[in-house]
């Protein structure tokens, strides 16, 4: 499942699918995900934003946490519209290659 769906920080209940449920440390703080991927896909993520939050934070040594998450969260999203911009120029390339 891609979206912003797949996770959810047991705020609003997921449909009728399979979950999993897990704890996580991200920032040195542990949260109870719940998702529709794997355990290993969750803990992934949630590795990969530890990761880009402690390389923000070791650029920036005098933010804050919430300011820290909100500048991975604006990197996060920045990365997913280039490569989502990326995607459809690839798929109106081949596209035209179909012709």
């Amino acid at each position: 499942m891609i979206g912003y769906r797949v996770f959810t920080w047991e705020v609003e209940p997921l449909e009728d699918v399979q979950k999993t449920r897990i704890a996580v440390e991200i920032y040195g703080k542990t949260y109870k995900m719940i998702g529709t991927e794997s355990s290993k896909h969750m803990r992934m993520v949630a590795s990969l934003v530890d990761d880009r939050m402690r390389e923000i934070s070791s650029h920036n040594a005098n933010l804050d946490s919430t300011k820290i998450a909100v500048l991975t969260a604006v990197n996060s999203v920045h990365d997913y519209v280039k490569l989502k911009e990326q995607i459809e120029l690839l798929e109106a390339q081949l596209k035209k290659l179909k012709g």
